[in-house]
């Protein structure tokens, strides 16, 4: 194992972004819904693990109006399932 080389001046903490947070809060704003609808259904097309968010169905639970749940949900993207010769195992 060799010996690590210091560097010799000032090395940065990474701690501020570099683009500014206006910048990066109107890009997101300009997202729709129906887009990153599409956008998760292709990745969950291609076998990676998605999560969606909807109302939760238990009105009981007052503290948490949404939930999270995964693409494989038949809540989340229909009543199918994805076959095995899709996925490519």
């Amino acid at each position: 194992m060799g010996k690590k080389k210091t560097r010799a001046g000032y090395t940065s903490s990474g701690s501020q972004p570099t683009i500014s947070r206006k910048t990066s809060n109107s890009v997101r704003r300009d997202v729709t819904a129906g887009t990153t609808l599409l956008r998760q259904l292709k990745m969950w097309s291609k076998g990676k693990r998605t999560m969606i968010t909807v109302e939760n169905p238990n009105k009981n639970e007052t503290n948490k109006k949404f939930i999270r749940i995964e693409g494989n949900d038949p809540r989340a993207f229909g009543p199918w399932k994805r076959a095995i010769k899709e996925i490519g195992a």
